[in-house]
């Protein structure tokens, strides 16, 4: 071999030329490409959903269990009882920690925070904490323990240090126990709420079923109303669909003044049946359910209609002339061969309706007396006058579960879910 030959093990192979990389990689690697366009497609909406959508949901969900009042306050104090046994009096630190805690926010709002947390908990926690801070600092030659229980002996209760424990916790159950009228006793049991707290269930079923009652009621009057916009020719269904969704550029505040303007005991309603002999004095159409009724089922009735008018639309009437040739009579052609084909309109608008009556809240409170207050009402009670967010974000909490069981419920029994579970 000569000086200059080299080793043909040592000789460097040529890059494959791209028409040598196999098919398979090629079409990997275009796939590859493509989703990551699709991802720097949706990313922007991806962010934007979880910014305004997700993480408020999440933040509320969070909000329905947090309790940061006495941890925040107290957190020496609340990190010795959580060790507790719950049998007996805590040690001398346990009160030390407390004494030299309480007199380090002697005079802020979290000290008026957290007895306020603690009165929940405890009947007359509220005065026993303020009662104990104003007594400090203490004696720094006697013990905590003693000093402390001199001040108020209920410090030295171990139903005191209970309620204590309970309060100081991180996070709690007691706002949705409470949204569920249940509530937690001295041993830690779940247990029912008194008579005279126990009105959340109440306030749930009464919202259940005037959004029930809304539901049907649009139903009624939208499944004509879609069937007549579909068979209709094309300028007459479309001049009707634009009084259908007149609505839509109205405010909602003002369509529900104008009922009260028309269904008072002066209104046009009353005047018009007055005036035609129907009855001798003014109804009471107005701040009682009946026009609560009115009021929603106007408002909500073109998110009934849409949906239901979309899928008529697509129903050719060649299978009821089909049905009626063959001797069907008309009633059960329509009900037999046209109405199952409208489940998934009336599924959709249905669903639609019925959440969105469950979220309202101007409706009830301007239409309605006292009764007809929904769990919306309640909600921003504790949002704007309580300031108790636990319970509001509970309220909210348990109606968005119902929402969400609604969904499954629907994605379930509807038309595109039995077609899904086809597919597979």
């Amino acid at each position: 071999m000569t000086a200059t030959s080299i080793p043909a093990t040592q000789v460097a192979s040529p890059a494959p030329a791209v028409d040598e990389v196999p098919l398979k990689i090629r079409l990997r690697r275009a796939e590859r490409r493509r989703k990551l366009l699709y991802l720097a497609l949706i990313a922007p909406l991806a962010v934007f959903l979880i910014v305004t959508f997700l993480w408020p949901i999440g933040a509320l969900l969070k909000r329905s269990i947090d309790n940061p009042e006495v941890v925040s306050a107290l957190p020496a104090t609340s990190a010795a009882v959580a060790h507790w046994d719950g049998q007996k009096l805590p040690d001398v630190r346990t009160f030390a920690a407390l004494a030299r805690e309480l007199e380090a926010v002697q005079g802020t709002p979290a000290l008026a925070a957290a007895a306020k947390r603690f009165n929940v908990e405890f009947s007359g926690g509220r005065s026993l904490l303020m009662k104990t801070t104003r007594a400090l600092p203490l004696d720094p030659t006697q013990d905590a323990r003693e000093a402390i229980t001199s001040v108020d002996a209920r410090w030295g209760e171990v139903a005191t240090w209970q309620a204590f424990a309970r309060a100081s916790q991180p996070y709690t159950a007691r706002y949705i126990l409470a949204a569920l009228d249940h509530t937690v006793d001295a041993d830690g049991n779940v247990i029912a709420a008194s008579e005279d707290q126990a009105i959340y269930l109440d306030v749930l079923a009464r919202t259940f079923g005037m959004s029930l009652v809304v539901t049907l009621c649009c139903l009624a009057l939208g499944f004509p109303l879609a069937y007549l916009l579909s068979t209709l020719p094309t300028r007459s269904s479309n001049l009707l669909m634009i009084l259908v969704l007149l609505p839509f550029w109205t405010s909602i505040l003002v369509r529900v003044a104008s009922w009260i303007v028309l269904l008072q005991s002066g209104g046009l309603v009353n005047q018009a049946l007055q005036a035609l002999g129907l009855i001798n004095e003014p109804l009471q159409l107005v701040f009682n359910r009946f026009g609560v009724y009115i009021s929603m089922t106007h408002i909500l009735l073109p998110f009934m209609v849409l949906p239901l008018y979309s899928v008529m639309k697509g129903i050719s009437p060649i299978y009821l002339r089909a049905a009626q040739s063959l001797g069907c009579p008309p009633f059960q052609s329509f009900w037999k061969v046209y109405f199952p084909q409208t489940i998934p309109g009336v599924a959709a608008g249905s669903l639609l309706v019925f959440i969105l009556s469950m979220g309202y809240y101007i409706t009830p409170a301007l239409l309605g007396s006292p009764k007809e207050q929904m769990a919306s009402y309640f909600i921003a009670f504790y949002t704007n006058e309580t300031i108790n967010w636990g319970m509001a974000a509970a309220l909210s909490t348990v109606l968005l579960a119902a929402t969400l069981a609604l969904y499954v419920v629907y994605s379930r029994y509807s038309g595109q879910g039995r077609s899904a579970n086809k597919g597979r």
